[in-house]
């Protein structure tokens, strides 16, 4: 039976590099996947694109494509990545020239575009899923529309002999379950080997999470050299087969519990687990130790897709205005409480207009609230050290700006030797959810570079 390896060179856009170059180095893989897109980070980049149209993709593109092009063009390893974000064709342009400048004048780079659907959702005015209301309605405090695309796109571009192949807004599993289209020549109707595919690509997305980051939680859940972290390979047969593994000797652990955890992150119903190509069920899927850091992964369905498509909403929700102060020293904490208390009472006397204010004190109530805290803190010493938060929601910058602004004023209107003050104005940049008619998302294979 045919396998591919597939690593994960990425959990999100600013992950670490150094594991994506142990993977190409060590790891025996045919493709490297670099998952670098959240939720919130297409609408941020959206946003940067709207004031350089060269921009809006990510950051670490051109550190991560010179860290693992030489090694993967010298082996054979094809990339997969989001990193395209808001501008895909732009990522693709900047990685070509990369590539020309290491000297890799062969290599073929496929842009995956026909994720934005800002205009075919305006012209809908469709139903918002979070909250009551449409699109229309958020006026021109919309910034961008994306569209989950599928893996059909991607293993088409494969299919054309992309060695690189970027994509923007796309499902985090289908990055994964691209390669497998591709490799094993699977049908898109073929419901039960996509689910498979996709539990494989579920599993691997989040990279240092099934390895044993996040994971860990001493004394209860000891995972070993954390600070040298492997990234997760998926050896994937063409029946749909997985064994989760990683490079032998890197830090971190692969077993039934990483795996167990990370199978159930982030998902609501495990039997119905809507994905753009499929949707996957989870309910049956064993997990077997097979082997020190290899763990087998089956059981996976799935059933038909489909008739919509989830599209992201990037939108300027509010803004946050935030000061902070420290104390330290005998009655840190007291100084503190007297900080806040000041800092309440300033706001109400000046008039601010806001919809939401917090007033914490990190590290002794600002997780779980004071009441929570507070209990859990009485057999203790009162903390040395505190750090004051105030933060307060908007509907203008100009009034969150006012809130550091009194946290600041601290340092010579509020209790004894404060220090460290701190102060931001920002806006939120909010998202929300709309379902699209499939017929609607138009995607395109775009190839750049010298092969092309």
């Amino acid at each position: 039976m045919r396998t591919i390896r597939i690593g994960s060179g990425a959990g999100y856009s600013g992950d670490r590099i150094e594991p994506a170059v142990e993977l190409a180095e060590q790891g025996d893989i045919h493709y490297l996947v670099f998952e670098c897109l959240g939720e919130r980070t297409v609408a941020l980049a959206q946003q940067a694109r709207m004031k350089d149209p060269e921009s809006g993709y990510d950051p670490l593109l051109e550190e991560r494509m010179r860290a693992v092009l030489p090694i993967c063009a010298a082996k054979g390893i094809k990339i997969v990545t989001n990193m395209g974000a808001a501008n895909p064709e732009g990522a693709a342009k900047k990685t070509a020239e990369i590539a020309k400048s290491l000297g890799l004048i062969s290599l073929k780079i496929a842009a995956i575009v026909g994720d934005d659907v800002l205009d075919a959702c305006k012209e809908g005015d469709l139903a918002i899923m979070e909250f009551d209301g449409t699109i229309g309605k958020l006026g021109n405090r919309l910034l961008s529309a994306n569209v989950y695309l599928g893996a059909e796109p991607m293993a088409d571009a494969l299919r054309r002999g992309a060695d690189i192949l970027i994509t923007g807004r796309a499902s985090d599993p289908a990055l994964f379950l691209a390669p497998m289209i591709h490799a094993f020549g699977w049908t898109m109707d073929d419901w039960n080997l996509l689910g498979q595919g996709t539990v494989a690509g579920h599993l691997l997305e989040c990279a240092g999470q099934i390895t044993g980051g996040y994971f860990a939680d001493p004394p209860y859940k000891d995972i070993p050299d954390l600070a040298r972290l492997g990234f997760p390979i998926g050896e994937v047969g063409e029946d749909g087969s997985l064994v989760i593994t990683k490079v032998e000797g890197s830090g971190g652990a692969v077993t039934a519990q990483t795996c167990k955890e990370q199978l159930l992150y982030e998902v609501h119903d495990p039997r119905q687990y809507i994905q753009p190509d499929v949707v996957a069920d989870f309910s049956q899927v064993r997990v077997e130790e097979i082997g020190p850091d290899r763990v087998r992964v089956s059981g996976g369905r799935g059933s038909k897709r489909t008739g919509t498509l989830k599209v992201s909403v990037g939108y300027v929700d509010s803004f946050i205005g935030e000061g902070q102060i420290s104390y330290a020293g005998p009655g840190a904490l007291a100084r503190g409480r007297l900080a806040l208390e000041i800092v309440r009472e300033r706001l109400k006397l000046t008039g601010l207009a806001a919809s939401e204010l917090r007033f914490d004190l990190i590290g002794v109530d600002s997780m779980h609230g004071a009441q929570v805290s507070s209990r859990a803190h009485e057999p203790h010493n009162e903390p040395y050290e505190v750090r004051v938060r105030v933060a307060g929601r908007t509907e203008s910058l100009r009034e969150a700006v006012r809130i550091g602004n009194e946290v600041e004023t601290l340092y010579t209107n509020g209790p004894a030797a404060g220090g460290g003050a701190w102060k931001s104005a920002r806006d939120v940049v909010a998202v929300a959810s709309v379902l699209l008619p499939r017929e609607l998302a138009r995607p395109e294979v775009r190839f750049f570079g010298s092969a092309t």
